[in-house]
C-alpha cells in the first residue's frame, strides 16, 4: 500500500503537478494546429482548451489572451531569419526558392497570418519581423544609393507574392508558375543588382 505524500503517479495526478508542467506545452500545440486548420477568427479559445484537455479559464492564465497565444504558436521566425544572406548574385533566386518551393511551411503560416491582420498586435508583429529580419540586414548589404528603399521594396515584393499566392490557395495560384517564378526573381535581382537615383536625380 501506498503511503500518503508519496510519489504514486495516481495520487500525484490528481494533485495536478505533472499537468501543471504539461498543459501550456499542450495548449500550444493544440492552438498551432488549429490556427493552421480554421484560421485566427475559425478558433475559439474554447475550442483550444478542448483539444488541450483543458479548461479556456487555464488558457487565459497561461497565456492572456488569444492574440498572445496565437502570436506565441504562429510565427515567422522558421523562415524569416537568414532570408536575405547568400551571395547578392544570385539572392533573388535563392529567396524565391527559400519561400516558395521547400515543404509550403512559409505559404501555410502566411495564410495563417493574413487571417488575423485585422488585429493591430498581428499586423504590428508582421510590420516589426519584415523590418528586422529583411529589410534592415538587405538594406546593409545593398551597394550604391537608396539601398533602404530598394530593400522595402524587395521586402514589398516578398509579401506581394506571399499574399498572392494565399488568395488562390496555394499550389492552384497562377503566381507559382515557373515562368511567374522567373519573372519574380529577375524583379528581386533587379532592385538587387542595379541602384537607381530618385527622380530628378541622376
Amino acid at each position: 500500500m501506498t503511503a500518503p505524500g508519496s510519489n504514486d503517479p495516481q495520487t500525484a495526478r490528481r494533485r495536478g503537478r505533472p499537468r501543471s508542467r504539461e498543459t501550456p506545452e499542450a495548449i500550444r500545440r493544440a492552438a498551432r494546429n488549429l490556427f493552421a486548420e480554421h484560421g485566427f477568427s475559425g478558433t475559439s479559445v474554447r475550442d483550444i482548451a478542448a483539444a488541450a484537455g483543458s479548461d479556456p479559464a487555464v488558457v487565459i492564465r497561461h497565456f492572456g489572451s488569444k492574440e498572445k497565444l496565437f502570436l506565441e504558436v504562429v510565427t515567422v521566425a522558421p523562415q524569416f531569419p537568414g532570408l536575405v544572406e547568400g551571395p547578392l548574385e544570385t539572392l533573388g533566386r535563392a529567396i524565391l526558392q527559400r519561400l516558395i518551393e521547400t515543404d509550403g511551411s512559409t505559404l501555410r503560416l502566411h495564410a495563417t497570418l493574413l487571417g488575423a491582420l485585422d488585429r493591430p498586435d498581428v499586423r504590428r508583429y508582421l510590420e516589426e519581423s519584415t523590418t528586422r529580419n529583411i529589410i534592415e540586414p538587405l538594406a546593409a548589404r545593398l551597394p550604391g544609393p537608396n539601398a533602404e528603399l530598394r530593400a522595402q521594396l524587395v521586402a514589398a515584393q516578398i509579401g506581394g507574392l506571399l499574399m498572392s499566392i494565399t488568395l488562390f490557395e496555394s499550389t492552384a495560384s497562377p503566381a507559382l508558375t515557373a515562368e511567374a517564378l522567373r519573372f519574380y526573381a529577375d524583379a528581386l535581382q533587379e532592385l538587387i543588382d542595379h541602384p537607381t537615383d530618385p527622380p530628378g536625380q541622376g
